[in-house]
Order: structure tokens, then sequence, then C-alpha cells
């Protein structure tokens, strides 16, 4: 018997939880955040499939001015002619609370008129934000998904081969100064701007930490006290984002994708009467609920069943 009521309030619990979700996926917190870098950079050992320097003279001027800094000096009547080396874009996220020597990925696109940069090696770039400073160096074999091959007038492309990656291409070489650190409340930004799920996570947290500890600012925002020991301030976000919360359903809506023909319908979407045709086929949804009565002296309900008929016609062409 004790056995079996373990069982029951296993179950129950596991029901009650359904649809739970962690703070830690419901939130950001204010101030944590990536940063984006961007830089500039030649990627060299392409096989035939670079720019066209004729087309692109600021690929050349780039690779003078790279092997001037590494003491080769071209003189200026020399007109280069290469096709293994390509001018491309560098772009990359800086994660919060990144330290120096620490690696991240970095995304390679051509600026110029490349074919493809498979089989490149990118040389040294420096990764800048949005200050001008230089928080990164990226340098190493790119990654590309894409093929592409070309004989004659015949000419095969498969994703895109002028655009790749360096898997932890880039090193970190200074930190973003943070104010996790300061005295102050910690402000929880929802990723989905909602009342009740803003609602439900104060009351959470509220019952967890005990008191008015958390205070609902807005639709996005949650306002938690919080110490102004660093360390204690850790262990507080450790304890909030393990809090679960039911977060409230999302707002009746459908997707219609016409270019696949992909239909995406969600959970709230009530489907009244109606008729839709298209070309030469007609789908017509009716309701016609019906009314349920108990027997005499049953003590019943009556309620009202809903019956809902669809109906698919669709023309023979002769």
């Amino acid at each position: 018997m004790l056995r079996r009521l373990s069982l029951f309030l296993l179950l129950a619990l596991a029901m009650q939880c359904a649809g739970a979700e962690r703070i830690k996926d419901l939130v950001t917190i204010a101030g944590v955040r990536n940063n984006q870098l961007v830089g500039y950079g030649l990627v060299v050992g392409l096989t035939g499939t670079g720019d066209q320097t004729t087309q692109t003279p600021f690929t050349v001027k780039s690779l003078k001015s790279m092997l001037s800094n590494l003491g080769v000096t071209i003189p200026p009547e020399v007109n280069l002619q290469l096709k293994n080396v390509a001018a491309v874009s560098l772009q990359a996220e800086l994660p919060p609370f990144a330290k120096p020597g620490q690696t991240i990925d970095v995304t390679v696109s051509s600026i110029g008129n490349a074919k493809s940069l498979r089989g490149g090696s990118l040389m040294m770039a420096p990764l800048k934000g949005v200050d001008g400073a230089i928080y990164a160096i990226a340098q190493g074999n790119v990654v590309v998904g894409g093929l592409g091959a070309e004989a004659g007038e015949s000419k095969i492309t498969i994703n895109v081969p002028s655009a790749g990656r360096i898997p932890n291409g880039a090193t970190v070489e200074r930190q973003v100064p943070d104010t996790f650190g300061k005295e102050g409340p910690i402000v929880l930004n929802l990723r989905q701007a909602d009342f009740t799920t803003a609602e439900r996570i104060v009351e959470a947290v509220n019952k967890t930490l005990g008191g008015d500890v958390a205070q609902a600012i807005d639709a996005t925002s949650i306002q938690v006290r919080g110490p102004a020991e660093r360390n204690q301030r850790v262990s507080l976000i450790s304890v909030l984002e393990n809090i679960e919360v039911v977060p409230a359903q999302t707002a009746a809506k459908v997707i219609v994708n016409s270019r696949t023909g992909t239909i995406v319908i969600g959970q709230n979407v009530k489907v009244g009467p109606a008729a839709v045709s298209h070309g030469n086929m007609t789908v017509t949804i009716a309701a016609d609920p019906k009314v349920s009565q108990p027997a005499p002296l049953s003590r019943g309900q009556t309620v009202v069943v809903p019956n809902a008929t669809i109906a698919v016609d669709q023309e023979k062409k002769p």
C-alpha cells in the first residue's frame, strides 16, 4: 500500500511539473551578453579560386601591405596576378566573461569575387569591437561546407563555398569590462516579453527565497535584490537559474510558409465554421454541437458536446 501511495505521489508530482521550465531557459541576465567582433584579412593557399586581382585591387594592396610588415618589399611597378589569395571579412562573438587565452569560433566570408575558400588558410588578422579596440587575433585553416565546380559552360554549386568557419580560430587578447560585480539589484530579462510569465517568475522566486526580494518592472524585466559581494551574487544567480516556472501559454498563431507549403498551428488556435477553396479543392469545416442531458433523477448535468465535421471536395479533371 505504501509503495502504491509513493508511486501515486511521484506521478502527481510529475504531472504538476509537466511543462515547467528553468528560469535559466526563460531569461537572460542584464549585463551578461555577447559582444560582436569584426575584422578583415587574407585567405591564402587557394587552388586558383581566389580573387581576380584586376577586378579587386584592394586584395593586391592588402597583400603588399602584409608582406611589407613582414619585411618583404615589392616594387610599385610590379603588377601581381594572383589566383590563390582572397580578401575576406571576419565575424566572431565574444562570450561574456571571456578571458585572455581562450579561443572562439570565427566566420570567414569572401569580400571580392573568389569562387571558393576551400583549402585556404587565414593569415593572422585582428578582430575589433565597436569601440575600435582589438579583442582577439584570428588565424587558421578555413572549413568550408559548400562545393563548387565548373567546366566550360557547365557549372554546379552546392551550398555557399565562398564562406566558411574556423573552429576555435581566434584567441582572446583582451577582456571586456563587465558590471556584474557592481552593487545593486540583479535584473532578469525575459527572452519573450509576457506579463503572466513575469508574474509567475516573481512568485516562484519570492516563494523560494522568502520575502519580496523579486519585483516585476514590466513584461520583460524582473528585479531581484542581490548582495554586493561578487561570490554571493554568483551563488544567488545559480539558485535563481534552477527555479522551475510554468511559462504562460503563447498567443494563438498560425504560420504559413507558401514556399515550402508548410503550415504551423499553435496550441491555442481554435478553428470555427469555415470554408477554404484553393484551385479545384474545397475544404469545409462545420460545427454542430450536441446537447447531452442526463437521465431523470440521476443528478447529472447537462453539457454541450462539440461535434465538428470536416469535408474535402476535389473536382476531378475530365
